[in-house]
């Protein structure tokens, strides 16, 4: 009987209403639940452009380290160097080129790829780059071409990947650079 006198208080109408009133806080909070997911997608565009802000300046402080020691370290290489430029952007056949740094005498060009953190994709793309480089800068056509690749980190062997194609490679450690290639290496000319 008890459960009777419980039924009886239920009608058609309050049942209904009750499921509208169920169905108005779903609304509410599908509605907040859409406020809040806008908030992270723009919280996440802010966290992007702020990483993309530190890894452009983390990339230049590397650009300006291996650049201070490169003279040097190429001279103890015999390659002597007279100018050094950054940041040598260009438009060839439609598509944008950067070499980050071209160390330069008569002969020779030794370009620079710096990475902040070097992986094997990055030493291919960059080979590629290489083999077109004196199409895309005919002042340098009669120049011997040599490869570098300058990271702060190295992974998946992209180190060893560079050495095995005849990049010169050069580790940025503390304060200042070095080329990581043993007194017998031979580098290739692109």
């Amino acid at each position: 009987m008890k459960a009777g006198r419980a039924s009886e208080g239920l009608t058609y109408e309050k049942v209904l209403k009750m499921f509208e009133e169920t169905d108005k806080k779903f609304q509410e909070t599908d509605k907040k639940f859409q406020e809040t997911a806008q908030q992270f997608k723009e919280t996440d565009k802010k966290i992007d452009k702020l990483e993309g802000f530190f890894s452009s300046q983390w990339g230049k402080f590397i650009e300006s380290l291996v650049e201070g020691d490169l003279v040097n370290l190429l001279n103890e290489r015999n390659i002597s160097i007279h100018f050094t430029s950054t940041n040598n952007k260009l438009l060839y056949e439609g598509k944008e080129y950067e070499f980050d740094i071209l160390a330069v005498n008569s002969d020779e060009v030794v370009v620079v790829e710096v990475k902040t953190s070097l992986k094997v994709e990055d030493v291919k793309w960059f080979l590629e780059e290489l083999s077109l480089f004196r199409k895309m800068l005919k002042k340098y056509e009669s120049c011997r071409v040599y490869g570098a690749v300058a990271y702060l980190k190295a992974s998946e062997a992209a180190d060893k990947y560079a050495y095995r194609n005849g990049l010169f490679v050069i580790k940025a450690t503390g304060n200042s650079a070095i080329i990581t290639n043993d007194k017998k290496f031979e580098p290739r000319s692109f």
